[in-house]
């Protein structure tokens, strides 16, 4: 399969980039920083993002979506990266959504993915426990009780679990916290008794919640999938959420590698243009080839996941550490070839290397993937 874009992709892509530019630059997300924003986000920009569209792109038609595919919501993604654009959509309209297509049943679908495509509700879900994505390490409990269950424990780095609407739990009804098996899935109102939720703002200015869950008694029709068999629903709405971040990965280098080119072409040092220096030629021609090869494996990342989710986590475990590694490499040489000026608040450079650092770590770091790669060719 071509990894380039059709030319439908093409528009999506363009009308994406001038939105972002247009409504969700980079200083927005200053200013929501700066003003310590209650929510972290742009309501009236989100709202435009859904008139857009955006937010019900892997949603059905027939649940108001426009029924597309990981590759137009990575085109999405890859946009978001550029602008660093505050919003819900790769905890709702990605791994929620994945979620909800791969195990939901026709009335679960029929209750929530219309709201989530119409913006009218958000969603995330609640895996890690720890510090750490480790997705097997799940201790909190579900018990079993005569209509339904309870569930005790607390979860961590929920994506935007402060503005949620929706929860889709990971709790261990069985075995014990490693085990792949004895895994069930939940869906479950936000603001259910016995939820607490705490907004906790990360190192890019970006949204995350703890989320304690204190005796919540849910009911059998909560239940995502088949009790105890909920890892492969799991993994394909991680995988999903993996291939979209390692979209944003490669759309913040790309925009990171942009302004450092320009600035090699605008400042001088010793009476020439430091674009001139062959050193830093070299090093920005490897940027270039490490953007390439990267962008190569997430769309072809994307394209498995569109033909068949069970065969995509190898080619996403290669995308996401790929995309981390050369969005290190971009933002780091970024800083390097600004100069003194590179370490300023003011140049935004910072934005962009702390979200790569965040983005490295949601769903898998480079090592956690490298691991994987290993042992599904039998290291």
């Amino acid at each position: 399969m071509p990894l380039i874009f059709t030319e439908e992709q093409n528009m999506l892509r363009y009308s994406a980039r001038d939105f972002m530019a247009d409504k969700a630059p980079v200083s927005q997300l200053r200013q929501l920083r700066d003003t310590k924003d209650p929510i972290g986000f742009s309501k009236v920009v989100y709202q435009n993002f859904v008139d857009m569209g955006f937010t019900g792109v892997l949603v059905p038609e027939e649940f108001g979506g426009t029924g597309l595919g990981h590759v137009e919501a990575g085109i999405v993604m890859e946009q978001i990266g550029h602008h660093l654009t505050q919003s819900p959509f790769l905890a709702s309209s990605i791994a929620a959504v994945t979620a909800l297509l791969q195990a939901g049943t026709v009335a679960q679908q029929k209750t929530w993915l219309p709201g989530l495509a119409s913006g009218a509700a958000i969603a995330t879900i609640a895996i890690d426990e720890k510090s750490k994505h480790r997705p097997t390490q799940i201790a909190l409990r579900a018990t079993p009780t005569e209509t339904g269950y309870t569930l005790n424990g607390a979860k961590t780095f929920v994506l935007n679990g402060h503005v949620a609407d929706i929860l889709i739990v990971a709790a261990r009804r069985a075995g014990d916290a490693g085990d792949s098996e004895g895994i069930t899935l939940f869906v479950l109102d936000a603001r259910a008794q016995g939820v607490e939720i705490e907004r906790t703002v990360m190192v890019d200015s970006q949204n995350a919640a703890r989320i304690t869950f204190k005796e919540v008694q849910v009911g059998i029709g909560a239940v995502l999938g088949p009790v105890d068999a909920g890892w492969k629903t799991l993994n394909a709405a991680l995988d999903a959420a993996r291939a979209a971040a390692a979209a944003e990965l490669l759309g913040l280098a790309d925009e990171v590698f942009d302004r450092t080119l320009k600035y090699l072409k605008e400042r001088k040092q010793f009476g020439r243009l430091i674009g001139e220096f062959q050193a830093l030629q070299h090093r920005a021609a490897l940027i270039y080839c490490e953007l390439e090869i990267t962008r190569s494996l997430v769309i072809h990342a994307q394209q498995q996941l569109d033909a068949s989710a069970d065969e995509a986590s190898r080619a996403v475990s290669m995308a996401k550490a790929r995309a981390g590694r050369t969005a290190t490499l971009a933002v780091q040489e970024a800083v390097q070839m600004h100069g003194g000026i590179g370490m300023t608040d003011e140049l935004e450079i910072g934005f962009f290397m702390k979200r790569a650092r965040v983005l490295n770590e949601l769903f898998g770091d480079v090592n956690f993937h490298l691991d994987q790669l290993a042992s599904q060719h039998g290291y």
